[in-house]
C-alpha cells in the first residue's frame, strides 16, 4: 500500500511540513522513495503518525514519543515501560499545572488591585515593570 505524503496528511489530519519534521527529527520513520525521489508511506507510517499525533495532542515531547516507538510503538512496546514514561510526563504536566495556579493567583490578586480607572497608577503595570527591572 504505497501512498504519497498529501495522502497521508489527508488520511492523519497531520499537515504536510509536520510529517517531514517528524521525520527530520527521528520520530517517525523515513519511508522509502521512488526513483524519482518521492516518499510512498505505508501503513505502518499511517499507523505510527496517528499514534504520533495523538501523543502529541497528550503532551508529549519529541523524545518522549520517539522512546515510546523505540520501544516497540503501539503494537509492541512494554506497557511498563511506557508506564515509566507516562509517569515522568505526568510529573510535568502537574508542575505545569502547579505553575499556572500560582499564575492565576498572582494575576488575579493583581487585577483585584488594579483601579482601572485611569490612572497612571496600575497594579498590573506595576507587576510587570517590577519583573522586566529585576
Amino acid at each position: 500500500m504505497g501512498i504519497a505524503i498529501g495522502e497521508l496528511s489527508r488520511r492523519t489530519g497531520v499537515n504536510i511540513e509536520t510529517i517531514r519534521y517528524f521525520e527530520r527529527v527521528g520520530v517517525l520513520e523515513k519511508p522509502p522513495r521512488t526513483s524519482g525521489g518521492r516518499r510512498i508511506y505505508g501503513a505502518d507510517h499511517v499507523r505510527a503518525l496517528q499514534f504520533i499525533r495523538r501523543a502529541r495532542e497528550l503532551g508529549f515531547n519529541p523524545a518522549e514519543v520517539r522512546a515510546i516507538l523505540s520501544l516497540g510503538g503501539p503494537a509492541q512496546a512494554s506497557c511498563s515501560d511506557v508506564r515509566q514514561i507516562a509517569a515522568f510526563h505526568l510529573e510535568r504536566v502537574r508542575g505545569k499545572m502547579a505553575d499556572l495556579a500560582q499564575l492565576e493567583s498572582l494575576l488575579a490578586i493583581t487585577i483585584d488591585r488594579c483601579e482601572g480607572d485611569g490612572t497612571v497608577s496600575c497594579a498590573v503595570i506595576d507587576l510587570l515593570d517590577q519583573h522586566a527591572t529585576a
